[in-house]
């Protein structure tokens, strides 16, 4: 089977993922749909054939790494084909491999719905911008527009850590470094330290994974960095939540660190339209006086309230874009119950 014209085809068709599977046909993720590209299902020794092929793109990772473990992560590019996000495991005894196609051309903002009110953020000195939602959502776009705005209009050092970069960035008024983990740097911790002594003002960590790692980007946004990441949560109050639970034992510290220091969270899904389509929806939570008090109160609970009352300075709340598609006719009753952070009150809204 060879590779390269299977992700030429993935290319051409505008797919998002590719699966190679035993026991089933090379499929190709389009849209929602998953679309079988060849008429014969893999067998194992077919889809090792694949692995072992992705490893030859992707020279500076090791099979034998995959062999002992039992799955992988890397990212390779291919001239004239595109760039791809590979993840390798073992299933059912066999070997197996989901690729995300990654664009090479840098997402216009209005081509993914991304308001000016998220585009302005790019305006913040320090502190941390934190963008939130599942696998998938638009969580690095929604980054690479923000970064690709403070190219454009600030004279800086950016520096990216991510895994694996995804969006390339080249230079404009400001200086971008990117740095891929495992291949560029060790891990993220040791690229954020490293960072620091970068001369950096503004650094993008593509995940907040581990307790360590939290806390060393807590303390650079305290020393005059800005920091932006993501978390996989759904909610401005849901995100804030896990950062402070991560850290069992010194929770009243972070609430205190993260009560000075964060700037805002974007939270985002994409939801299913009427029409087959994915469209995206954002909540927009700017911090204030009010929600600094609330965090180092430890009255996350109460965030909601307060941005439900400000929603004239830029507050937007999650269910409140979906109730607007809804509204539009856009999607589904039972598509904006599904979405909703909170169904019982959706659920009474659009009946």
């Amino acid at each position: 089977m060879d590779v390269v014209e299977i992700l030429k085809k993935a290319i051409k068709e505008n797919a998002s993922d590719i699966f190679f599977v035993a026991g089933s046909p090379c499929m190709l993720k389009v849209g929602q749909q998953l679309v079988a590209i060849t008429q014969e299902k893999m067998m194992p020794n077919d889809t090792k054939n694949i692995v072992q092929q992705l490893y030859g793109f992707a020279p500076y990772c090791s099979y034998e790494n995959f062999e002992k473990n039992g799955e992988d992560d890397f990212s390779f590019s291919l001239s004239q084909v595109g760039r791809f996000r590979v993840n390798v495991y073992r299933q059912r005894n066999s070997e197996a491999a989901v690729l995300r196609v990654v664009k090479f051309e840098l997402p216009k903002p209005e081509d993914f719905h991304i308001p000016e009110s998220i585009l302005s953020l790019s305006n913040r000195r320090k502190g941390i911008i934190l963008v939130s939602g599942p696998a998938g959502s638009g969580k690095s776009t929604t980054l690479a527009c923000l970064i690709d705005r403070m190219n454009e209009t600030r004279n800086c050092h950016i520096i990216t850590i991510e895994d694996p970069i995804e969006f390339l960035h080249s230079h404009k008024k400001s200086i971008v470094s990117q740095r891929e983990v495992y291949h560029d740097t060790k891990n993220y911790l040791t690229a954020l330290k490293s960072a620091l002594r970068e001369a950096p003002e503004i650094i993008l960590l593509g995940e907040m994974r581990d307790e360590e790692t939290v806390s060393t980007a807590l303390s650079a946004a305290e020393t005059g960095h800005l920091i932006l990441s993501t978390l996989h949560t759904v909610g401005a109050v849901n995100t804030i939540d896990r950062i402070v639970d991560m850290f069992q034992g010194h929770q009243d510290q972070v609430r205190s660190q993260l009560s000075m220091i964060l700037e805002a969270v974007i939270s985002e899904q994409l939801i299913p339209t009427i029409d087959g389509e994915l469209i995206p929806v954002f909540e927009i939570m700017q911090v204030n006086p009010a929600i600094r008090s609330q965090i180092r109160e430890n009255k996350i609970h109460q965030i909601e309230n307060t941005m439900a009352s400000n929603r004239q300075n830029g507050m937007v709340m999650m269910d409140d874009s979906i109730f607007e598609l809804y509204q539009q006719n856009k999607i589904s009753k039972d598509i904006a119950i599904q979405y909703s952070l909170h169904p019982d009150r959706m659920k009474s809204r659009v009946q």
